[in-house]
């Protein structure tokens, strides 16, 4: 594996030998789509590049056969972390658990209110309408349209108690 320098370094001259004769340099030139485009086909050479002589290989490592021995302690603090955690939250419900319910509270209060508001304003119509319904002068407009006359006093019919003024009582004897 060589950095592009070296390759053209290779192509077009080598360090041990010198230049190369011309026809062969021109060969490889037209090989590789590198011949010059009118005028003198002078070689240049290129500056080698910083750490030109370093190369990479990839070796491949199998670690599957590998098996990690089981850590105690790491385990060990592992559960305690998980339970100071889940105690941290915990803690955390309980503190903001109360102004979660005041602020639930609060909304119900509220529509508690708004209902009972409504159910003032409903049972104020109705005794309104009831009232209309209810009065004299319409209950002689029904009469009238009804037909219904007043009895003759001679048809009246007073009942009078028995018991002397005393009603339907549960009383043992």
């Amino acid at each position: 594996m060589a950095a592009r320098s070296t390759v053209w370094d290779v192509m077009f001259e080598t360090r041990e030998r010198g230049p190369r004769s011309g026809a062969e340099v021109r060969g490889s030139k037209r090989q590789l789509g590198l011949a010059p485009r009118g005028g003198r086909g002078e070689d240049q050479r290129v500056r080698p590049f910083p750490n030109e002589d370093i190369y990479f290989f990839v070796k491949r490592i199998d670690n599957t056969r590998v098996v990690r021995e089981a850590d105690p302690e790491a385990r060990k603090a592992c559960w305690q972390l998980i339970g100071s955690v889940a105690a941290a939250v915990v803690l955390l419900i309980m503190v903001l658990m109360p102004s979660a319910y005041g602020l639930l509270f609060g909304y119900q209060v509220q529509s508690l209110r708004q209902e009972r508001q409504r159910l003032v304003t409903e049972q104020s119509s109705l005794e309104v309408e009831e009232s209309k319904l209810m009065s004299p002068a319409r209950m002689e407009e029904l009469a009238r349209e009804q037909q219904f006359i007043d009895p003759a006093p001679q048809k009246v019919v007073y009942l009078e108690s028995q018991n002397g003024g005393s009603l339907a009582l549960n009383k043992k004897k």
